[in-house]
């Protein structure tokens, strides 16, 4: 069952001077329970994108379907991690993680269980009281997450939450974030500009054009399900995936 359905996007960045086309007739599907990436050149319209998905912007023509309904707006089953974690350094970790609860009046006694499972399950429970600044950025990407996924969206949106993180603590967490969401069964959409990363975590690959972005290619990835994202770096099949992908985003202008 398809959970995200992109039909023939086009959007252009208005200015007093000139309209630029950013992106250009983007159509693809995500499966329920998919993990896909896209990737591209900088500029090519990757984060513009994910910000039509969300509502933050509304493409020219084209349609976005969130399981099956049309998208008119900002929707509350879709949650969106950016680059920073946004961690609010006057509220402890537990508030941080239950805001969004507060905010819809949501924070029951069902959902502050919930809350403290997810704490406990992905290592966070014993800094509940502690304060953003006490945390490592692996620990503070997994808070921002839990935040995300009590809210329970049916569409997860990923901008570059990695990309602030030290190399060994991103593929630690890149290994945490996926193990999290295969568990919760979650849909993904990352944006992302390391390769290895998107084809570590990923079950499909968006390759998109320089400006104006339209859709090069869509790569299936195939790994054995019990390797982690960390893993599948050393498979034997990684190195492939990696050249298919490099020739494409470095054959821009064909």
């Amino acid at each position: 069952m398809n959970c995200l359905e992109i039909k023939n996007i086009n959007y252009s960045y208005q200015t007093l001077e000139a309209e630029t086309l950013a992106l250009q007739n983007i159509s693809f599907t995500v499966q329920e329970g998919e993990f896909v990436s896209i990737v591209g050149p900088s500029g090519c319209g990757k984060s513009t994108l994910l910000n039509l998905i969300c509502g933050l912007a509304k493409a020219d023509t084209g349609e976005i379907l969130l399981n099956g309904t049309k998208l008119t707006q900002t929707s509350a089953h879709i949650g969106y991690m950016l680059q920073k974690d946004h961690l609010f350094e006057w509220r402890t970790v537990y508030s941080n993680v239950t805001l969004g609860l507060e905010l819809k009046h949501h924070l029951n006694e069902n959902e502050k269980e919930k809350v403290q499972k997810m704490l406990d399950t992905y290592g966070l429970s014993a800094f509940s009281d502690s304060r953003p600044s006490q945390l490592s950025g692996g620990m503070r990407q997994r808070a921002a997450l839990i935040r995300t996924l009590v809210m329970e969206p049916d569409l997860l949106l990923l901008d570059e939450p990695f990309s602030a993180l030290d190399y060994q603590t991103r593929l630690e967490v890149c290994d945490d974030v996926h193990k999290i969401l295969k568990e919760q069964k979650k849909t993904a959409l990352l944006v992302t500009h390391d390769l290895s990363e998107a084809i570590s975590m990923s079950d499909k690959i968006i390759v998109l054009s320089k400006r104006p972005g339209h859709i090069k290619s869509v790569l299936e990835i195939h790994f054995d399900n019990s390797l982690s994202p960390l893993q599948r770096r050393n498979a034997q099949e990684f190195p492939s995936y990696f050249n298919i992908i490099w020739k494409e985003l470095m054959d821009y202008e064909k």
